[in-house]
């Protein structure tokens, strides 16, 4: 798993630079990052998006007509547009998210920002996002975005990923540290 993570960091580093440093040149960050946004909500709500643009099986040129047809209809900045047909052509589709992330890192790396992923038993308001980003940022000493999602089985509490540090409050994770430590009594 960290291999394929290594190699797919290693392909999307270079696309998401170019796009990075085109976009900051155009003054055009805001709009390209919500346009990719909106590509990486389609590739996470539709397991048949998702498994489309992984599979070796499909050609690269029907994948290419497929997303034509898909920027046709959404209509993404013309730097995504661009780079998604880049992409496309080369045969690196099943590196989009992964670039997507790339992109999205280097932006926030520019506006000094960090990003973490939390894990919720539930939705979290909006109230529970600002005071959970506040919270990082005095931690980190930088501005926190939260990427948020929900995960039901932790029956209550949470899971935040900060760079590499992780901090599990979530029920199901003490339930199991209990569970443990009543084996080891018996």
């Amino acid at each position: 798993m960290s291999a394929t993570r290594s190699v797919l960091s290693k392909i999307a580093r270079p696309y998401a630079s170019a796009l990075f440093d085109l976009a900051s040149e155009a003054g055009a960050l805001p709009a390209v990052e919500a346009d990719l946004d909106t590509v990486s909500g389609l590739i996470e709500s539709s397991d048949d998006f998702s498994r489309f643009l992984v599979s070796p099986a499909i050609t690269n040129d029907v994948k290419s007509a497929a997303l034509a047809s898909i920027i046709e209809k959404a209509k993404p900045v013309e730097l995504v547009a661009n780079t998604l047909n880049l992409v496309a052509r080369n045969g690196r589709l099943f590196a989009l998210s992964a670039i997507i992330a790339e992109f999205k890192r280097l932006a926030a790396e520019a506006r000094n920002e960090i990003s973490a992923e939390v894990v919720s038993a539930s939705a979290l308001t909006d109230a529970q996002q600002a005071e959970l980003a506040k919270v990082l940022q005095g931690k980190v000493g930088k501005s926190v975005s939260l990427n948020t999602r929900v995960d039901d089985s932790l029956i209550g509490g949470l899971i935040v990923k900060v760079g590499s540090q992780m901090i599990d409050t979530s029920l199901k994770t003490k339930l199991s540290a209990m569970k443990i430590a009543m084996k080891g009594v018996s």
